[in-house]
């Protein structure tokens, strides 16, 4: 497969969120602004980034029985530095993003990625896929914060864009709003591939 391809995968043809169901946990709980969705996505494109790479480069040395529990300490180490850099460089953001910073460790996206990906292919491949699938991550955090913040309290990364006689959707900040915005993404893509394949 050219390498193009491994980094286009994740924006639609495999994208985290709106093709694969991972990550659904920060999408739904982040997703109230833009800022937010971007911080949490880029601390996760780091992550995935550079466990592909290490996961990638170890691969061949790592006894099968225990790759699982090696990978989550690579990515736990890879976390704990995101947490400690956002902490001390961007406190306003880390506050805001709580407890769901240390919880990338968890993430299906990244966890997944170390194991059916960068476990079986070059350094080059894992580093363009985590690339690709970080952005594609990153995106779709983005395109639900950008729908809740902006109808929801009519801003965007906290400026005010609808104006004064603009009436927000209340609905749209609050948990329910994430699920029915993530829904009709979801909802968009499946009509999109459905599209696709009977023109």
């Amino acid at each position: 497969m050219p390498i193009s391809n491994e980094f286009f995968k994740g924006f639609y043809k495999e994208n985290p969120v709106f093709k694969l169901a991972l990550g659904l946990c920060p999408t739904l709980a982040v997703s109230n602004s833009l800022q937010n969705a971007v911080g949490m996505g880029a601390a996760a494109t780091f992550v995935l980034l550079c466990s592909n790479v290490i996961v990638s480069l170890i691969r061949k040395g790592v006894p099968k029985k225990i790759r699982i529990p090696i990978y989550i300490v690579i990515i736990a180490t890879f976390v704990t530095i995101v947490d400690l850099v956002m902490a001390g460089f961007a406190p306003d953001l880390h506050k805001s993003l709580g407890i769901f910073v240390p919880l990338i460790v968890v993430n299906c996206v990244i966890l997944g990625r170390a194991e059916a990906f960068a476990g079986k292919n070059s350094v080059a491949y894992s580093f363009i896929d985590g690339l690709g699938m970080g952005i594609g991550f990153t995106f779709a955090l983005s395109a639900v914060a950008v729908v809740r913040e902006l109808l929801g309290s009519g801003k965007l990364w906290g400026f005010p864009i609808m104006g004064s006689g603009f009436e927000p959707v209340l609905l749209l900040i609050l948990p329910p709003g994430a699920f029915l915005t993530l829904g009709l993404f979801v909802g968009l893509f499946n009509w999109l591939d459905n599209k696709r394949t009977t023109a």
